[in-house]
């Protein structure tokens, strides 16, 4: 019975991994259902790429709305309502004949429950049920995206061009639905709902000794903190900076690079594999950098991320004067192995500053601003591109938010707050 507690914290992981990997490869499945609509009914393409970008704006707008939610009804809720909102979406997605329609199914109904079995929904819960190895159970966890990007969209892909896009999509929709709703229900908010405890720890009798606090600012730990008071501290700010630049370099990134190296002279082939590629070196980056963030703190892996996308950005430009296949792969490895850390340590920051029973509002909220750029990203770089004819500048801005992101999290400083397991040694003092 002692170990009961670390075995259902894994448990959690593991359903965790599963949704993760379904719902957020099912919402990244419209990349490879554009093609086939555009081809079927020939609107413009920023008319029905739109419905992708409205999601985001969905995203953002619901975030709060789904840590409130987290905080008065708990995972469960969350999950299968999330559940619910993708496969009602994906099913009637096929029924398309007009723009709206694909704005209302992808957008409105893929991307509200996107947010819910995404990063951001799980994020509300997972790190409740691990301390001292937050950062790895959270990376493991994650991992299940780049695990369902490499099965799940060469598999929609292959459905796609056997049975067509409407098809496929509906399969994928009842996939969802079949998948996710059963196993959501095992999912609880945190151990202590179940008697259990963090890490797999014994419950303690009443004459044991309080078990060591990772506590390092008491006074803040002791706040009952509420979305309105989180709102009148730097911290919450800062936060909300870094998690902007976060996603804005990730996905200015990933939107771009494709189209960018098919530019410069890499072949279309090569181009599409090494987007293909980041996805596998981030299943084994965001176990090693959540597993490294236990030990020296998730400031450390943040910067070590953002130093991957500056990276990235950087070998773009090069790669324009010194066209190499060898370059593109590491860039994309490093895109991979570092850039996938921002996952890993994303909830467990937050959580580590407000943690409390308002902690999924809190979250939310500084969802909305992670969410606000990851669209800017993508369309500020394009605007660049326009205004420039090229993408130096975008590219440097780039560069220049990995920085502004990285200042950001050392100053909203977690470690002051609560500290990782391998610097507990510093909360004692």
């Amino acid at each position: 019975m002692k170990r009961l507690p670390i075995f259902y914290g894994w448990v959690i992981v593991a359903v965790t991994f599963v949704t993760i990997g379904v719902g957020v490869n099912a919402r990244t499945a419209f990349s490879l259902l554009f093609p086939p609509i555009l081809e079927e009914f020939g609107w413009s393409r920023g008319v029905t790429a739109g419905a992708f970008s409205f999601g985001f704006i969905i995203a953002a707008v619901s975030s709060p709305l789904i840590g409130r939610l987290m905080d008065r009804s708990g995972p469960r809720a969350v999950m299968e309502l999330g559940t619910a909102l993708m496969g009602a979406g994906l099913l009637l997605a096929p029924l398309t004949s007009q723009p709206w329609h694909l704005y209302l199914s992808i957008g409105v109904l893929v991307g509200g429950g996107s947010v819910c079995l995404g990063y951001s929904g799980q994020s509300l819960f997972l790190p409740n049920w691990f301390v001292r190895r937050r950062g790895l159970a959270l990376g493991i966890a994650f991992a299940g995206v780049g695990v369902g990007s490499v099965t799940l969209l060469p598999w929609m892909q292959a459905m796609i061009v056997q049975v067509g896009w409407r098809a496929a999509c509906a399969t994928l929709g009842i996939l969802v639905l079949v998948v996710l709703a059963p196993i959501n229900l095992l999912v609880r908010k945190r151990p202590e709902d179940m008697g259990l405890r963090p890490d797999g720890d014994a419950v303690p009798h009443a004459s044991a000794a309080p078990p060591p606090s990772n506590v390092v600012d008491q006074d803040w730990a002791a706040v009952d903190w509420t979305l309105a008071r989180a709102l009148r501290t730097s911290r919450f700010w800062w936060l909300a900076l870094a998690y902007f630049g976060g996603l804005y370099i990730w996905y200015a990134v990933q939107v771009h690079q494709t189209k960018y190296l098919t530019e410069i002279g890499v072949g279309a082939t090569a181009a599409a594999w090494a987007l293909g590629f980041v996805s596998l070196a981030g299943i084994p980056g965001g176990i090693v950098l959540g597993h490294l963030s236990d030990r020296i703190g998730r400031e450390w892996v943040w910067a070590i991320s953002c130093a991957g996308f500056a990276f990235c950005f950087l070998a773009l430009l090069v790669l324009a004067h010194v066209p190499s296949l060898a370059l593109v792969y590491l860039m994309v490895i490093v895109q991979g192995v570092l850039g996938y850390g921002l996952t890993s340590v994303m909830g467990a920051i937050v959580s580590e500053i407000f943690q409390g029973r308002n902690f999924g509002t809190i979250f939310g909220s500084v969802m909305v601003a992670a969410l606000s750029g990851g669209a800017a990203g993508p369309w500020l770089t394009g605007a660049l591109h326009d205004a420039m004819g090229d993408y130096v500048a975008a590219f440097w801005l780039g560069i220049a938010m990995s920085c502004v992101s990285t200042l950001a999290i050392w100053r909203a400083a977690p470690r002051r707050v609560r500290a990782v397991a391998g610097q507990m040694h510093k909360a004692d003092k």
